[in-house]
C-alpha cells in the first residue's frame, strides 16, 4: 500500500538494515574504529536523519540504578562490566525494531551521575547499523541478530593505559581507577567479554592502527550500500535467500583475522568503555 501523501517518513517501508556487532575490551578502540569508518564513508558530513550508516552503543542501555547502587557507583564500587548491569530486554526489543526498519528511541545515559536521563535519542532507519559494546555478543538472542560480528583485539596493557588516562581526564582519582580496574573491569573482561571473541566473524588486531582491516571493512560497507542488501544476509542462497543470516561463508570458531569482509562503527560519547 502506498503511504498517504504527506505521511510521516517513518511510516514508509524501509529496507531492513544490515546489523553489525562490534565488541572488544574496555578502551580497545571500538569507538575510534567506528569513527574512522564513518569518516572514510563520508557519513559525518551527512545530516543525521539522512545517514545510511549509524552507530549505537551498548552503554546507552545501562540499567537504572537503585539509590544504593548509585552510591556505590559514585565510589567506584559498582560493577559496570557485568552482564547484569545492562537492560538486556530493552536492548533486545530496540535492536529488533531497528532490524525491522523502524524509527526507535534510544535511552540517554549520564556517566557522571550514573543515571538514565529523561530525554531519548531518536534513531531513524539506516542501511547499516553498527552496535558496539563490551558485551554485545554475550546474550545469545542479541548475538544471533547480527549479520556480521567484529571483535577489536587490543593488548591489555595498552587498554589499561588508555583507560587510566581517559578517566583521569574526567577528574577521577588514580587509585580509584586502578582499584576499579583490578576489582571489576579485568575479571569481568576475562569472564564475560573475552570468551565471546569466539563468536566473531572478523577479529581486528590493534584497532584503529590496523588500517588494512579498516579499509577492507569500509569497502565492504560500500558494497552493501551500493548493492542488494539481501545478498549479504546470513544464510542467503545464491544471493537471493530470504533468511536474515550470514553474508560470508561460515568461518572456523574464533573468526578470521583480517577476514575478507568487515566493518564497524559507532558514535563517540563519554562512555566508560
Amino acid at each position: 500500500a502506498m503511504a498517504s501523501a504527506g505521511g510521516a517518513e517513518s511510516e514508509r517501508p524501509h529496507p531492513k538494515p544490515f546489523l553489525i556487532g562490534v565488541s572488544g575490551g574496555t578502551a580497545s578502540g571500538k569507538s575510534t574504529v567506528c569513527e574512522k569508518i564513518m569518516e572514510l564513508l563520508g557519513q559525518n558530513e551527512v545530516e543525521r536523519r539522512q545517514r545510511k550508516v549509524l552507530i549505537l552503543s551498548q552503554d546507552s542501555f545501562y540499567k537504572v540504578l537503585t539509590a544504593e547502587q548509585q552510591a556505590k557507583a559514585l565510589k567506584g564500587q559498582y560493577n559496570f562490566d557485568h552482564p547484569d548491569a545492562f537492560d538486556n530486554d530493552l536492548m533486545h526489543t530496540t535492536l529488533k525494531s531497528i532490524v525491522e526498519g523502524k524509527t526507535v528511541e534510544v535511552p540517554t545515559y549520564d556517566f557522571v551521575t550514573h543515571s538514565r536521563l529523561a530525554e531519548t535519542t531518536v534513531v531513524y532507519p539506516a542501511d547499516v547499523v553498527l552496535f558496539e559494546g563490551i558485551l554485545v555478543f554475550y546474550n545469545q538472542d542479541i548475538r544471533d541478530m547480527f549479520h556480521l560480528r567484529l571483535f577489536v583485539d587490543t593488548d591489555s596493557d595498552v587498554r589499561l593505559s588508555r583507560r587510566v588516562l581517559r578517566d583521569m581526564k574526567r577528574g577521577r582519582d588514580l587509585e580509584q581507577i586502578l582499584t576499579q580496574y583490578t576489582t571489576f573491569v579485568k575479571p569481568a573482561f576475562e569472564e564475560f567479554c573475552l570468551p565471546t571473541k569466539k563468536y566473531a566473524d572478523v577479529i581486528i588486531p590493534r584497532g584503529v592502527d590496523n588500517m588494512v582491516a579498516i579499509n577492507l571493512i569500509v569497502q565492504h560497507i560500500q558494497d552493501i550500500l551500493n548493492g542488494d542488501l539481501c545478498k549479504w544476509q546470513r544464510g542467503a542462497v545464491n544471493g537471493h535467500g530470504r533468511s536474515s543470516k550470514r553474508p560470508f561463508p561460515e568461518q572456523p570458531e574464533g573468526g578470521a583475522v583480517l577476514g575478507a569482509g568487515k566493518r564497524s562503527h559507532l558514535e563517540s560519547s563519554s562512555r566508560p568503555h
